[in-house]
């Protein structure tokens, strides 16, 4: 019982009631228009037919007289369905015809009567109870005074409303019954959808966010809500992840240069040397900036990933980004040994943030010099920016010893290294806010080898690929 106490508390259920409601008494109203447009038709017909008889008889009295008169009434009176047919006097007696009683008054005027009226047959039994009938008629009066009834019996159209009456209401309790056979099975599928939904909610709430809103398939409307709230959920663990990645990563990365500052700033207080102390002061400033760099990292990562910069997009040329960072560079990686070498794509625009893609740039760069500086082989770092009929690929590429493809998934995660050693200065923060400058911007990031049949200096091609601008 509770159930249907929770199925009819359900907005499909209480939608379909409402829709078969409003059909019911849609239908009502059809069942009662088409049944009075049928006997209003039926009588239109039945007056049209009465009047005819009305002219005939009153040309045979105008050519014949009285006898013609009485031999057409009499001759039309015997015929099969014959209409009603009275001769009365002027008092209202009736003389003759087909008909062995009428509702008294309705001989007392001329024209069509104004309502349905009672009579009786000749043949009727005294005992059938549907003895008396309802019939209209047409009386006109002649210069004698006698008074001429021709009339129709109303049991045909009266029959047929009814007939007609019974087949709709016939046909509306059908309908009612399939309405609502199907409303309860609406409601009941509706239902059994929304009770996995809630028991898919419930094991979330109670701590696994790996579980997703079914899907049926078949697109409407609880499928388009369980995939959007799927396409949140995913986001929500994949946040939760980081976070909890990032707990663990700050404990295990932070120990080591939080305990190196801690150790320095002992020695710098043993230090009776002043230039020992200096000394030890200045290291005590690069590891605290250090720090201040990967919490700097670790906000904006936060802050892009929380969407907080959205609003912040405008049309940007990516192609005067691009050169501009080459620029820029091009003496850093003289400097390294390095040649910086670019091919862009003029007039290049993307609708995304030049703030966040320029430091998403910067951090590509400064791992390309890293890696790439002091390996063998091509000492070259590559720009490549190239417009593709979907899409806008912005490439770095260098030739340094490159990315193992089984850990291409990990180092754009926070706080990981390949260096394990921690030998490399940086936080391992810079391919995670690359990442996360990407899906802000819709867009994806991939890495591949740039020299991939290269035994040793395979290099590696980090990939930024926007979506195209819409026009």
């Amino acid at each position: 019982m509770s159930r249907f106490r929770v199925l009819f508390k359900s907005t499909a259920v209480r939608l379909s009631a409402l829709y078969i409601l409003l059909f019911a008494l849609c239908a009502a109203t059809l069942v009662f228009y088409v049944t009075a447009m049928s006997e209003r038709l039926l009588t239109g017909q039945i007056r049209e037919a009465v009047q005819q008889e009305v002219n005939q008889v009153k040309r045979a009295y105008d050519i014949g007289g009285l006898n013609l008169l009485l031999r057409t009434m009499e001759r039309r009176a015997r015929q099969p369905g014959a209409n009603l047919y009275v001769i009365a006097g002027p008092s209202g007696d009736i003389l003759a015809g087909n008909v062995a009683s009428v509702q008294p008054g309705v001989l007392g005027a001329a024209g069509w009567t104004e309502l349905p009226f009672i009579y009786e047959r000749y043949t009727d039994a005294s005992n059938d109870p549907e003895r008396q009938h309802l019939a209209i008629a047409n009386i006109f009066i002649l210069d004698n005074g006698l008074r001429i009834l021709i009339g129709r019996d109303l049991g045909e159209p009266e029959r047929f409303r009814v007939l007609v009456r019974q087949a709709l209401m016939l046909a509306l309790a059908i309908m009612g019954l399939g309405a609502l056979v199907i409303w309860f099975g609406i409601g009941r599928n509706a239902l059994k959808r929304i009770d996995r939904m809630t028991d898919a909610s419930r094991k979330i709430m109670a701590g696994d966010l790996s579980q997703r809103l079914p899907v049926g398939g078949s697109g409407d409307e609880f499928d388009r809500m369980s995939a959007s709230l799927n396409a949140m959920l995913g986001r929500i663990e994949k946040l939760n992840e980081g976070l909890r990645q990032v707990s663990d990563n700050i404990a295990h990365d932070l120990k080591t240069p939080l305990t190196r500052l801690r150790n320095k700033a002992a020695d710098a207080l043993d230090n009776a040397d002043s230039a020992g102390r200096r000394t030890a002061l200045e290291g005590i400033i690069g590891e605290s900036d250090q720090l201040i760099r990967t919490f700097n990292a670790l906000l904006m990562i936060s802050r892009v990933e929380a969407g907080s910069v959205a609003a912040e997009m405008t049309s940007v040329d990516l192609s005067s980004i691009v050169a501009d960072t080459a620029e820029l560079y091009e003496p850093v990686a003289e400097e390294a040994g390095l040649t910086l070498t670019a091919d862009i794509e003029a007039n290049v625009e993307i609708q995304g943030n030049r703030e966040l893609i320029g430091q998403a740039l910067f951090n590509l760069i400064d791992n390309a010099l890293k890696y790439a500086t002091g390996c063998n082989g091509e000492q070259t770092i590559i720009f490549k920016l190239v417009r593709t009929h979907d899409a806008v690929m912005l490439a770095v590429a260098d030739h340094g010893p490159g990315v193992p493809a089984h850990q291409r998934a990990d180092v754009v995660k926070r706080f990981f290294r390949l260096d394990e050693s921690r030998s490399k200065p940086g936080t391992g923060l810079g391919l995670a806010l690359v990442e996360a400058v990407m899906e802000l911007h819709g867009g994806r990031l991939e890495l591949s080898d740039t020299v991939p049949d290269s035994p040793d200096a395979k290099g590696l091609t980090v990939t930024m690929i926007f979506p195209m601008q819409k026009q």
